[in-house]
């Protein structure tokens, strides 16, 4: 049977799925698509989810529920701001939560100005953050972060180890980063993945994040799943992508491959055995 020329083969163990979440809508999404230069206002520094935005975390939720992603994610990668923070809480967080729990919660009630209980970190992946899948840095109040000790009180079973500063020291009221500079950190974001052991992961982050490092790696691609890959992503939107260590950054062997031969026995392929007969006569 011939194969199309768009299909090839990979070594599973040097492939990995992840699944790729825009935050849902924050505060400054609700005047800043009418008009681009709400961005700029200080009222919305480290926006919030609105109200609308946690319905669409919980719609979410259901989705991860009812398709099994729960089960098979190892591990939810978070952008350290608020607005992310509460999406991956909200999404890939565990239920139950009371004050009567040895367990520290995931996300303290109303962090954020929630209005929300408090979410259990029981049963489900952990949660850590990483600064290189922030936001576009710069200039956009929105886009500043808190300092890490005041995310500690609010989200206690989110993982920060990774960050190395309390402060924000990343953002830069005049200056803004470049489209290449931010595809070129969410390419090593990427590879940095390659560092962990986790097969499939989620990775909450942000819209021009996504829609710039995904622009830079569309090259080898057809045009529908350009079209496919390259959009922009609306608010709480979920999509499962995998990436291939072609660098051979991976050094893990595979865990599901079987090396036969055991117990020993004749190995010789079928052809090989036709041929000898035909050597013998």
């Amino acid at each position: 049977m011939e194969t199309g020329a768009g299909i090839g083969l990979y070594p599973l163990h040097r492939c990995k799925t992840i699944y790729l979440v825009r935050h849902a809508q924050g505060i400054h999404n609700v005047d800043g698509e009418k008009n681009y230069k709400a961005y700029m206002s200080h009222e919305y520094f480290d926006a919030e989810l609105t109200q609308l935005g946690w319905q669409q975390v919980d719609s979410l939720r259901k989705h991860v529920h009812s398709s099994g992603l729960h089960k098979k994610i190892e591990l939810v990668i978070s952008s350290p701001l608020m607005r992310t923070m509460q999406t991956a809480v909200g999404v890939f967080g565990g239920e139950g939560y009371t004050d009567m729990s040895d367990v520290l919660p995931l996300m303290v009630a109303n962090a954020g100005n929630s209005s929300r209980a408090a979410i259990s970190s029981l049963n489900c992946p952990p949660i850590i953050t990483e600064e290189s899948c922030r936001e576009h840095l710069g200039v956009h109040p929105c886009d500043q972060r808190r300092s890490i000790s005041d995310y500690q009180f609010l989200f206690p079973a989110v993982d920060f180890s990774l960050i190395e500063s309390d402060e924000d020291k990343l953002w830069k009221a005049d200056v803004r980063e470049t489209i290449e500079e931010l595809a070129a950190r969410g390419k090593k974001f990427l590879n940095w993945l390659w560092t962990r052991k986790e097969k499939e992961i989620a990775i909450v982050t942000h819209s021009g994040f996504l829609f710039h490092t995904l622009n830079a790696l569309q090259n080898e691609c057809h045009p529908d799943v350009k079209k496919e890959i390259c959009s922009h992503f609306a608010n709480c939107e979920l999509r499962s992508m995998v990436i291939v260590d072609k660098s051979m950054l991976g050094s893990d062997i595979s865990v599901t491959d079987y090396p036969g031969k055991i117990p020993k026995g004749i190995d010789l392929p079928s052809d090989a055995v036709v041929e000898d007969n035909i050597k013998a006569e």
